[in-house]
């Protein structure tokens, strides 16, 4: 339900604004004679559909960095509560002993 609800406030906007902007636009690649045209609204919506995925892109390439860190910091953890626990199995059976009389 929340979901229906957060859908339907994201999308009633922008349907307006494609509505609200119907004329047409000429992009043209600079380079080359490739041109085309579209609607305002579609120009618009389709950049910031572009900027939302490498802006993502760009975001989870640094998630990605950090959990390999993460990873890594917990193997390093895991070695050391090994070699903890392997020095304290050595050093009991030494402390255990009476004094020599």
């Amino acid at each position: 339900m929340l979901l229906l609800i957060v859908t339907l406030i994201i999308s009633v906007p922008v349907v307006l604004f494609a509505l609200s902007n119907t004329e047409p636009v000429r992009l043209a690649l600079w380079p080359t004679d490739y041109a085309l045209e579209a609607p305002l609204s579609v120009t618009i919506l389709v950049a910031m559909a572009i900027a939302f995925i490498l802006g993502a892109l760009i975001v989870w390439l640094s998630v990605l960095a950090q959990r390999s860190r993460a990873r890594r910091a917990e193997r390093t953890v895991r070695m050391l509560e090994a070699q903890v626990q392997e020095l304290k199995a050595r050093t009991e059976p030494a402390l255990s002993l009476p004094p020599a009389a």
